[in-house]
């Protein structure tokens, strides 16, 4: 098959890179469009996946999204008209389902946040619709032609690719850890639609942990990173080039994260991880609370950072989220084998 991926945002590259492997490796072309956002581009040269840009990111204001939406699919089609593609698949593209539909092909659609708005022509264009086990659905997501389409798999997202990591992964012994720890922080999604909290209000903290925390800023965008790159911050690192995960993985002792995969992504694989998302938590945060493998606070003084850093066990790395994540895969992967018919949606 001639199987193409959307990867519009950073988190669907690691999601999708032994996959694309896999399917690769079995003989099939794969195509893949991006966009530029975060740190899209630069981790999918990084990771040495030919790409191909379309389109941009039209920023958090929602007039600007919904006038682009139909400019990168309409740049999206022309790029693929003449490629014979055979399939769809993505990770919350909201442009991919509608270009599938234009190009007469089939596609699978997955997303892991209830509250984004884009799943709702998504889920309507969509041929097939692959959402976690613990997803909620309301308002037109519960209709029946759309219910039809949709199959769940279990546990969550990062799952889906970390799983491997359950025995490959070689996190340092807590109790050998150099001091000062190193604690890594990635800041609010400031553009994202879903996003409605504040911004900058980790900055105060910030300041306060550098005196005890060797810190790490992990940047979303050039402008992230120019403001932590001010006067107002001392004696921290702000990453001027994106940094793959197992060099995080591997070199973090404590994960503060204001939403996204990446948290989950540290939680999953047993690092101490404390979630300050303002919004309203996804049921996949949830989970992982639930599991014990993440803190959830609003709001946290530099003093409760340290005493929960001495507190927080690495999770067992055979955790149950692990070994669902491995069935996950070979959900989407059976999906994808499985999807190679043309379907009238």
């Amino acid at each position: 098959m001639n199987i193409w991926f959307d990867i519009s945002n950073s988190p669907h590259i690691n999601m999708f890179y032994a996959l694309i492997s896999q399917l690769e490796q079995e003989g099939h072309t794969i195509f893949i469009t991006s966009r530029p956002l975060a740190n899209t581009l630069a981790l999918l040269d990084q990771k040495g996946m030919p790409h191909h840009v379309v389109g941009k990111h039209y920023g958090k204001n929602i007039l600007g999204k919904v006038l682009g939406y139909p400019i990168r699919v309409i740049q999206l089609w022309h790029y693929l008209k003449d490629k014979k593609i055979d399939l769809a698949v993505s990770q919350s593209s909201f442009h991919s389902p509608l270009t599938a539909q234009l190009l007469g092909i089939p596609s699978i659609y997955t997303n892991d946040n209830e509250h984004a708005i884009g799943n709702i022509p998504s889920f309507f264009f969509a041929t097939k619709i692959l959402l976690p086990e613990r997803f909620s659905l309301s308002g037109l997501s519960k209709a029946a032609t759309i219910r039809r389409k949709i199959s769940y798999y279990p546990g969550v997202k990062e799952g889906i690719y970390l799983w491997r990591m359950s025995k490959s992964n070689k996190l340092r012994d807590s109790a050998a850890k150099p001091y000062p720890l190193k604690l890594y922080i990635r800041p609010e999604p400031s553009t994202a639609q879903y996003y409605n909290g504040k911004q900058h209000f980790l900055d105060d903290l910030i300041n306060e942990l550098s005196s005890c925390f060797n810190v790490s800023i992990l940047p979303r965008s050039k402008e992230q990173a120019q403001h932590y790159l001010t006067n107002a911050f001392n004696n921290i690192t702000v990453a001027d080039k994106p940094i793959s995960f197992e060099e995080i993985a591997n070199d973090c002792d404590v994960f503060i994260g204001a939403g996204g995969s990446m948290t989950r992504e540290l939680a999953m694989i047993g690092i101490p991880t404390i979630s300050v998302y303002q919004g309203e938590l996804l049921e996949v945060d949830k989970v992982l609370i639930e599991n014990d493998l993440m803190l959830h606070a609003n709001s946290i003084s530099a003093k409760e950072v340290i005493s929960l850093s001495q507190q927080l066990p690495f999770a067992n790395q055979e955790n149950s989220l692990m070994a669902k994540g491995k069935m996950a895969y070979e959900v989407l992967y059976n999906t994808i084998i499985n999807t190679n018919k043309r379907v009238t949606v």
